[in-house]
């Protein structure tokens, strides 16, 4: 899944150039990377990638191992969804027995070998459960994310699946905590797997209407499928697969990982606290002067020198400079909504 536009990013991030295709960390972009830690459980000929018209040309020139029509480009945004039910109808069609795994392109995994030791497992145990989910063992109470519930007896890194109890919403900060004592609630890091068939048969039982637009859709590769699909799927339901399907499916299993360097890297301060610290807590990109000043990230194409300042994030671009709070990292999407909003088009 790669069709989000990651507007806490901004001003790196644009509609061409969104989170997934930037090169936050390393050489690779992130979309990239997830590409290449899964290349050793799928190869690159089985994969593929949904995302928008904006970011498919930058998308396509990046990786070049994954064929150009597996790349398909949403003709609007109408959620998870309806993107999943889309790539479930085309590995339907293509092999009725296809299991699917769904990775977002903009996470952060540092222990690759490690992750595909968990993903090898969910394939395996997708081939005879309905649906399966992989859960992240938590390391800090975060507010920010949705919790699965495992059973109580759940034992993080343990191969083997579990039927899952509940999904939990995002948790106010002393729920968060409890679930962080519990032990047996676990972060939903959007990674799923399911047989294809499986994925739309839930879809028409639960999201009938989005199941409906996509089954009438002309065959992949026909030339009247894109025009039909450019109709038919800004008329899919706009939801979440949480909402959707999950929460709503009678028969879903989870397996519990433990620590794979897991981050849904949702904004710069979580680039931040990723990144290598100088003796002051100051994590840079580019070339930066400092001079009494502590805990500040800066992002620059130009010679930025800090002084007496603390705890800033400062992100510069040829035609932008963005000067935040960290503690309001999260809250740059609004900026992206002001400039839609006076349309600032150039911008964006």
């Amino acid at each position: 899944m790669a069709g989000g536009r990651g507007t806490r990013f901004w001003p790196r991030s644009r509609k061409r150039s969104a989170k997934q295709v930037l090169r936050l960390f390393g050489e690779r972009s992130l979309i990239q990377q997830t590409v290449d830690r899964l290349k050793n459980s799928i190869p690159p000929e089985h994969i593929w990638i949904i995302t928008n018209q904006f970011l498919r040309p930058e998308i396509t020139k990046q990786l070049p191992e994954v064929p150009k029509q597996q790349i398909i480009a949403e003709p609007s945004q109408r959620n998870t969804a309806a993107c999943i039910g889309l790539a479930a109808q085309i590995l339907a069609e293509i092999d009725s027995d296809a299991i699917m795994g769904v990775f977002p392109a903009d996470h952060l995994i540092q222990k690759d070998a490690r992750f595909r030791t968990f993903v090898k497992a969910a394939f395996r145990a997708a081939e005879t459960s309905d649906v399966v989910v992989l859960g992240v063992q938590p390391r800090w109470p975060e507010t920010g994310y949705g919790y699965i519930e495992f059973p109580k007896n759940v034992k993080p890194g343990n191969l083997a699946p579990l039927r899952i109890i509940s999904f939990r919403e995002k948790p106010d900060e002393k729920t968060a905590n409890r679930y962080l004592k519990q032990g047996n609630y676990f972060w939903n890091a959007g990674m799923f797997f399911w047989r294809a068939s499986t994925m739309l048969e839930l879809m028409r039982h639960h999201q009938p209407k989005t199941a409906t637009l996509l089954a009438g859709l002309p065959r992949f590769g026909s030339r009247q499928f894109m025009p039909a699909l450019a109709t038919a799927y800004p008329m899919c339901e706009n939801i979440s697969v949480d909402y959707a399907i999950l929460e709503k499916a009678e028969r879903v299993s989870g397996i519990a990982i433990s620590d794979i360097g897991w981050n849904d890297v949702g904004s710069w301060e979580a680039v931040y606290g990723l990144g290598k610290k100088d003796t002051n807590g100051n994590t840079f990109r580019g070339d930066v002067i400092v001079e009494d000043s502590r805990g500040n990230y800066v992002d620059s194409e130009k010679t930025v020198a800090l002084l007496g300042i603390e705890n800033l994030v400062v992100v510069d671009t040829a035609d932008a400079l963005l000067v935040a709070s960290r503690g309001k990292a999260q809250d740059v999407s609004k900026i992206v909504k002001t400039l839609e909003a006076r349309e600032r088009e150039e911008l964006l």
